[in-house]
């Protein structure tokens, strides 16, 4: 009797479940059947019912701009400064036919059901890409914020089952794919929101809001994008399929990359902190003497006397009160320096009172207020000029997210207005506008110096302010470096090319502790292979002579990153030319190959290298996955392997497991201690042999603004390998102090032959003028 009462209530308990409501969702979620009918407009449709209007544009074939506008009050929309520039309607097709409308461009389909409103991107060939959830609605929550009527809104969407999302800026959790996550974007010391997600279906989605936003995905089944306080959803969907094309289709919206001085891709030193600039004197001359490659030094904070006026202290000063002098010693010694200023201002400064008498300061901080036009005007005139003008060749814009007051930096502009409007509707622009400013009033100096800026926060669009993201201040623990390596792949896939870590960390041990030396020496190594590679931390010495046994190691792999500079330095042009995308997790390059999607350890560094840094304290092997490719060297001994198969590589504390891509071309320069010198000198081109190579050289003048006129030299190499032969074609342009010969020696890649940082001892040399020439290899 027990049983089939139980059974009857099992049954019972089912039935229940199956008629109530998905688990988080209320009878007001349910969407009712609502009439939305569909009406064509310029480059697309729109839809309309008695709760909201909903538009979508293509922009291009690839680009559709989705925009809703919810019945009742609402503030118009606000300015959009990290676009640069406004949709304009491309062709595409209409129609309404069973139950559906859609529009459809020559890549791209989006329908809507009449029913209820949910919208389905799919590819030509009929493939969903995305599609709105049809169990929720759009959701609209009115918000009161700054005296406008916003809405907290939310758009729900079914993603499919092994789809992997990325991108969202960087965060410190360790997730790299971040299916089943939830990502808050709010600005905070370590932490850095990009409203950008891409997809390894081949989309992304460009959250069209500064607002704090979550991307919410606890329920697998399940994407919810939400913002705070908007005036309605809006959206980009950008589709590639393959995710180089949906970045660029990012910076065809908020703008391109202009490339770095060159001497930003060498080695940058620093530390908290040097205490005069004889300091940093001494320090450029120690590696100049022992003749180990510098390329930057780097002034940290607490120069000045009163935070946010252009003055130095007394200790500063000594011996050398000199700064402009010591600052054209540095360059005469092949040396570059930048100097830390902060938006944040000391409430005693000369800067804090002309701003808060002139109302250019946020109201109710200490920090200026970057969305002021005549506040931006009044931050570069009184301090980052003056600073300028004495010979500083970048600014270290620390503590961007702004950073208030005893290190609150978390979500701080929430309940504070700003020029532009309220905080919580614009709460992550600042850095955008921030640095904005300085780039804006840099470029406009016509200074023969390029703009270079490192800073620790950043929003959408921030890329075409040369600035350089790091990422925050964090502890000096194997697993902290462990976590660097999915944020800075996340942060590049974001669209944001410039990306560094404080090598070794920031918080923590000191370079004499054995243990430590072991943490640093792995975290350099890596750090050799992310787009901009700079020490710093807070500890009493910081040079790479600190390290006691490990010294060797961290010269040797500074003096390999010297020598990539030709390879780095031409895909830096990619980026700016091309939206190329310089460290790479491997779901850009193997998007449907399902075993690189949580892979969140190896990367490739270009089209040539493949990283998998160590991470695990006295680990001396490691797994690594090699994707299917033609082949794959390893670095150290050239040893050939197949693509599309875990191995087991050996992994000694002097070496990080690297591995060269079957078919490529690396271009290597000589042993220097600085970028510029010898720029006539050879360049060896190793050759990995197994498949067909191209590799484009580029190069110009390697600072200034002339290659935005077309002066710069592309030189096309090309590797036939079914013939073992090397075409070198035609050099394509040229600028000033271009070097009318090249010579180039040719190493193709074999075990023991051509390996390692250390040039080869055997070669063969072709000598070039800017003329097609070839050689064939026995």
């Amino acid at each position: 009797m027990r049983s089939n009462w139980v059974g009857s209530f099992s049954l019972l308990f089912a039935g229940l479940f199956l008629l109530s409501p998905a688990i988080g969702q209320t009878s007001s979620d349910r969407p009712q059947p609502v009439p939305v009918t569909a009406v064509q407009i310029p480059g697309g449709m729109r839809l309309s019912s008695q709760q909201e209007a909903v538009d979508l544009v293509f922009c291009t074939p690839e680009i559709v701009h989705i925009t809703t506008k919810p019945a009742g009050p609402v503030s118009p929309p606000g300015v959009e400064p990290w676009l640069v520039s406004a949709c304009k309607p491309s062709t595409s097709k209409f129609e309404v036919a069973e139950g559906k409308a859609r529009i459809e461009s020559s890549a791209l389909i989006v329908s809507a059901t009449l029913s209820d409103g949910a919208l389905t991107f799919s590819s030509l060939g009929g493939s969903v890409l995305l599609q709105e959830s049809h169990r929720f609605a759009r959701r609209y929550t009115p918000v009161e914020v700054g005296g406008q009527s916003l809405y907290k809104v939310s758009d729900r969407f079914d993603p499919g089952m092994a789809e992997g999302f990325y991108g969202l800026g960087q965060h410190q959790s360790g997730v790299f794919n971040y299916r089943g996550s939830v990502i808050e974007l709010a600005q905070t010391n370590s932490d850095i929101a990009i409203p950008l997600l891409l997809s390894s279906n081949g989309y992304g989605v460009l959250w069209n809001t500064a607002s704090r936003s979550l991307f919410d995905n606890r329920f697998q089944r399940e994407l919810k994008l939400t913002a705070d306080a908007t005036s309605g959803i809006d959206y980009y969907f950008l589709y590639g399929p393959d995710m180089d094309a949906v970045i660029h289709h990012y910076r065809m919206l908020t703008g391109d990359a202009p490339l770095l001085p060159r001497w930003a891709y060498g080695f940058i030193q620093s530390k908290d902190r040097y205490t005069s600039a004889a300091q940093l004197q001494q320090i450029a001359a120690e590696y100049r003497a022992q003749h180990v490659p510098l390329d930057m030094i780097v002034q940290d904070w607490f120069w000045w006397k009163k935070q946010g006026d252009p003055e130095y202290t007394d200790e500063y000063l000594k011996p050398n009160p000199d700064v402009p002098g010591a600052l054209r010693e540095l360059h005469d010694s092949h040396v570059h320096a930048i100097i830390s200023t902060w938006a944040m201002l000391d409430t005693s400064s000369d800067a804090y009172r002309e701003m808060r008498q002139q109302h250019f300061l946020i109201p109710g901080t200490p920090v200026y207020d970057a969305t002021n036009p005549k506040a931006r005007d009044f931050y570069w005139n009184h301090l980052i000029h003056p600073l300028f003008e004495q010979g500083w060749d970048g600014f270290w814009l620390d503590s961007s997210e702004p950073e208030i007051w005893g290190g609150e930096s978390d979500r701080a502009l929430e309940d504070k207005t700003l020029s532009i409007g309220p905080g919580a509707r614009y709460l992550n622009v600042f850095p955008l506008m921030h640095t904005g400013n300085v780039y804006q009033h840099w470029r406009g100096t016509m200074s023969p110096k390029r703009v270079f800026i490192l800073t620790r926060s950043a929003f959408a669009g921030q890329q075409r302010n040369s600035t350089v993201e790091w990422s925050g201040d964090i502890a000096t623990t194997f697993s902290v470096l462990k976590r660097q390596i999915p944020a800075g792949l996340n942060f590049a896939i974001s669209g944001m090319p410039y990306w560094t870590t404080d090598v070794g960390g920031y918080f923590g041990y000191e370079p004499d502790d054995p243990a430590y030396q072991e943490t640093y020496t792995r975290w350099f190594e890596y750090g050799t292979f992310c787009p901009i590679l700079r020490t710093h931390g807070h500890r009493k010495s910081n040079e790479l002579f600190s390290y006691g046994s490990q010294t060797p190691t961290l010269i040797s792999y500074d003096k390999l990153r010297e020598r990539l500079v030709p390879y780095i330095y031409s895909l830096a042009w990619r980026v700016t030319h091309d939206d190329y995308t310089i460290q790479r997790p491997l779901v850009m390059d193997w998007r449907q190959d399902e075993r690189v999607r949580d892979i969140a350890d190896e990367f490739m560094f270009g089209p040539a290298l493949l990283v998998a840094p160590v991470t695990d304290q006295g680990s001396r092997q490691r797994l690594v996955y090699l994707p299917t490719a033609e082949g794959w060297y390893d670095f150290w001994t050239g040893d050939r392997l197949n693509g599309g198969q875990q191995i087991l590589a050996q992994a000694p504390l002097d070496r990080i497991p690297l591995y060269v891509r079957a078919g490529s071309i690396l271009p290597l320069g000589p042993a220097r201690e600085y970028v510029e010198q010898a720029p006539d000198a050879p360049i060896v081109l190793r050759i990995f042999p197994g498949a067909d190579g191209n590799f484009n050289l580029y190069n110009d003048a390697g600072d200034g603004y002339n290659y935005e006129k077309g002066e710069y030299a592309i030189t096309p190499i090309h590797w036939h390998d079914a013939t073992r032969t090397l075409e070198i074609g035609a050099r394509q342009g040229s600028y000033v102090g271009m070097p009318r010969k090249l010579s180039f020696h040719i190493v193709v890649v074999r075990p023991g032959y051509g390996t390692g940082p250390d040039p080869s001892a055997q070669y063969l040399s072709l000598d070039y003028d800017g003329t097609p020439t070839h050689i064939t290899v026995p």
